[in-house]
């Protein structure tokens, strides 16, 4: 399966997500001008991981900021990790969060909340 690899900008994420590796990684800032436009990509490539994942898949999470439309998208893309985790497969979800961002550690405490998948919260200490 290919990987999928999207630059990012001062708008979008860098996304790469790598079957062979098990690695998913979203990083930067998320306000794109459509969201549901650029994560269904994401979760149509994790649609099809989820048919014949690896045994244990890391999700990376490094996140500046994303706007309401894009926490909307990230929960789907969550979701899809929930359904790849219900089989006899592992998923653990890096949230990586600064020092000081409050708000980003609970973002990632309220997904946490509504996904069934461990979290591991990870601060960014400069």
């Amino acid at each position: 399966m290919e990987p999928l690899l999207i630059e990012g900008t001062a708008k979008t994420p860098t996304v790469k997500f790598d079957a062979k590796e098990g690695v998913v990684e979203i990083k930067g800032r998320s306000i794109p001008e459509n969201s549901i436009e650029f994560y269904k990509p994401l979760v149509e490539w994790l649609e099809k991981y989820g048919e014949s994942p690896l045994a244990l898949t890391q999700v990376n999470v490094q996140l500046e900021y994303f706007n309401t439309s894009s926490s909307k998208c990230i929960l789907d893309v969550f979701k899809k990790l929930e359904m790849i985790h219900k089989g006899p497969n592992e998923v653990i979800i890096n949230w990586h969060y600064e020092e000081d961002d409050e708000d980003m550690l609970e973002a990632g405490e309220d997904y946490e909340s509504i996904i069934r998948v461990p979290f591991k919260m990870i601060e960014i200490v400069d």
